[in-house]
Parts: C-alpha cells; sequence; structure tokens
C-alpha cells in the first residue's frame, strides 16, 4: 500500500503548479492537502474536497480548507471543465454507484486534466485459491456481517487493530464493488478518457522480494491497482 500511495502521488505532482486544481474525493478532514502542500506547494486555493462524513468535513473546513459534504454516489457538484487533477485513493470500492462517479470525474477535468486512482483489484490469484478453496474472499476489511468474521470460511484480510463496523448504518471500511484491472482499464476509454496506464502493486503470494519484478510482467492480478486517465 506504500508503494501504491507513493506511485499515485507522483502522478498527482505532475498536475502541480501555479494553475492546479485539484479535488480530492473521500477528503476525510482534508489530511492529504497536507502531504500536497509539503511535497508539491499545494496552496490552498488550489485544493478542494468532497467528504459524505459531516464530521470530518467539517473538521477540514475548521483548518480553512475548502471541504465539501456530499456523496460520491450521486455525482460531483461542479462545473464542467473545474479541476486539473481528481484524485480517489481508496475509494471507488467503497461506492455503490463507481461507474457514475467515474463519468463524473470526466465531465469535471479540463481538457488534458487527469484522475489518479488508487482501488484493489478482484482478479488476484489470492481471490481465487480462496474460491477454489470453497472460502469467501473479501477484498475489502470486513464483509457485512460480524457473525462472518467469526467463521472459518471468511477470510478477513484486515489487521487486527481495525475495528469491525460492517453492520453500522454507514460503514468506513466495507467494500462494495471492486473492478479488475482490465475493466476498470476498458471502462475508462469507454467514458472518453483518451490515455489509460495502470499499475499494479501486491502479487500475492509471491514472496516480497519477488514482488516489484512480478507487478510489472502481470499486473493484472496485483492486488491493489493505480490508474492514471488523461482527459
Amino acid at each position: 500500500m506504500h508503494r501504491a500511495y507513493e506511485a499515485a502521488y507522483r502522478q498527482i505532482e505532475a498536475c502541480s503548479g501555479p494553475e492546479a486544481a485539484i479535488l480530492d474525493c473521500g477528503a476525510n478532514d482534508g489530511w492529504a492537502f497536507d502531504v500536497l502542500a509539503e511535497r508539491f506547494g499545494i496552496k490552498r486555493a488550489q485544493y478542494h474536497g468532497i467528504e459524505w462524513n459531516a464530521r470530518c468535513a467539517e473538521q477540514g473546513r475548521a483548518r480553512g480548507l475548502d471541504i465539501a459534504q456530499g456523496d460520491l454516489n450521486q455525482g460531483i457538484a461542479w462545473d464542467d471543465g473545474s479541476f486539473s487533477c481528481i484524485q480517489a485513493l481508496s475509494v471507488l470500492e467503497h461506492l455503490l454507484n463507481p461507474c457514475r462517479f467515474l463519468k463524473a470525474c470526466h465531465r469535471v477535468l479540463r481538457p488534458g486534466g487527469r484522475l489518479v486512482l488508487l482501488t484493489p483489484n478482484i482478479s488476484t490469484y489470492f481471490t481465487a485459491v480462496l474460491i477454489l478453496l470453497g472460502r469467501m474472499p473479501s477484498s475489502g476489511p470486513h464483509p457485512d456481517s460480524n457473525e462472518l468474521l467469526e467463521r472459518a470460511e471468511m477470510f478477513k484480510v484486515s489487521g487486527a487493530d481495525r475495528q469491525p463496523d460492517t453492520e453500522d448504518d454507514t460503514p468506513m471500511h466495507r467494500h462494495l464493488i471492486v473492478f479488475s484491472y482490465r475493466v476498470l482499464h476498458d471502462y475508462l476509454r469507454a467514458i472518453g478518457f483518451s490515455q489509460v496506464h495502470g499499475r499494479g502493486f501486491g502479487l500475492y503470494p509471491f514472496p516480497v522480494f519477488m514482488q516489484p519484478v512480478l507487478e510489472r510482467l502481470d499486473p493484472y492480478h496485483c492486488h491493489q491497482m493505480v490508474f492514471v486517465a488523461k482527459k
């Protein structure tokens, strides 16, 4: 995950500059602004965010950041061509309407602007093995039921320090719709992005020291994906 986030931020850096306008989807309290400001010199006036959790959005506004409370499933309430870069890091998999969201991203990007996505891949060897063993895989930290976490049929992929919130009305950790590498690549092209490039990170169950090389040979089955789509 660390390497995937670093790769995503390097792509966002390419959009920095005096004319930059960045939209952070799933902004939380705006913590990503601190990274962008420190590393790439992004100013407060260049940073905008959308966050579904009203408390987090308010915390961000208290810091002087432009973070709107909104539901990304319903689209993006900005004018066409508003942004030079949209970042959605570990967000797409939490949406009920991810395709609607991606279309909205294309609409509000400027010509030549870029969308940077970081999201898990459903088509992993890890998932295939679990299915063959009759287990119930989950790309997300938790399944839909707390009881399933206690059963041997369910394989939990998150650490013990992450508390389940699966049965809350607004769970933060549950993944809903997860794309495969090929499908996400093809869909981004289908909705009008002119250039789409992807990378994979984490090719389980191969040893860690082998993964950087194998990721380049086979990004289609890596656990995490970073996509950059240019309008």
